[in-house]
């Protein structure tokens, strides 16, 4: 027989992330399950959640098409204002705003996300904070030009997923910009089968009540990405 120690392999994070959605759900902390799944993912108990380095395609994509030209010149570009990434996880996505020229604020639920985020990308420019979009700092309110929310509002069983979507609406500046990419459901909201809850067309033109819809896209996925202007 070997005398080697047997390694210890992970969960997979996916399976994890069902059993305490589930577990929560019925709590007065619907969300407070993404904490204790990151926390998992530091201790090596479960595969990291959502570890990706790089950035979201579709946020890519509509950066390359609508903010990136030929005269943008290498690796930042001018400063084009400030910019927020929603329930940034790991970074990337935020890391990837920052080096479009923008002050970039990177925040999520998870202080335990943070801390991974600060560690892979700390050249980023990007400040990272743990705060809770429920409870945001007075002084983000209406304070970005450019709001990046991506998979949050769909990661969320209603209620809260109501008060999550105004508060991802109440960072946007006046004149600023709201860029969300959503899972897309074939009809409208599913409240049981989830995370992700997909989120159905009136959902997300709920995101954009009463300001300038740029685009409401639908992409393979099957995804939303919605782009849209708080009016100045």
């Amino acid at each position: 027989m070997s005398s080697e120690p047997r390694q210890w392999t992970p969960r997979p994070w996916n399976g994890r992330a069902d059993e305490l959605a589930r577990e929560h759900r019925s709590t007065e902390e619907p969300i407070g399950w993404f904490d204790r799944l990151y926390a998992e993912g530091v201790a090596g108990e479960v595969t990291m959640p959502w570890d990706h380095t790089e950035p979201n395609a579709a946020l890519r994509a509509w950066a390359e098409r609508d903010l990136v030209t030929p005269a943008d010149p290498p690796p930042r570009p001018p400063g084009r204002g400030r910019a927020v990434v929603v329930g940034c996880g790991l970074g990337a996505d935020a890391a990837y705003v920052a080096s479009l020229g923008f002050d970039t604020v990177g925040f999520d639920l998870s202080p335990h996300a943070i801390e991974v985020a600060r560690e892979r990308f700390p050249d980023s420019g990007v400040e990272f904070r743990a705060a809770d979009l429920l409870a945001l700092p007075p002084e983000w309110l209406g304070a970005f030009d450019l709001v990046v929310e991506i998979y949050t509002v769909q990661a969320v069983p209603e209620p809260p997923r109501t008060d999550v979507a105004a508060g991802v609406r109440s960072l946007v500046a006046p004149g600023g910009t709201l860029l969300a990419v959503q899972f897309r459901a074939s009809g409208e909201d599913d409240a049981t089968e989830g995370p992700p809850f997909a989120l159905g067309t009136t959902r997300m033109q709920s995101l954009s009540a009463g300001w300038e819809v740029v685009g409401l896209e639908e992409l393979e996925g099957p995804l939303w990405r919605l782009e849209c202007r708080r009016p100045a």
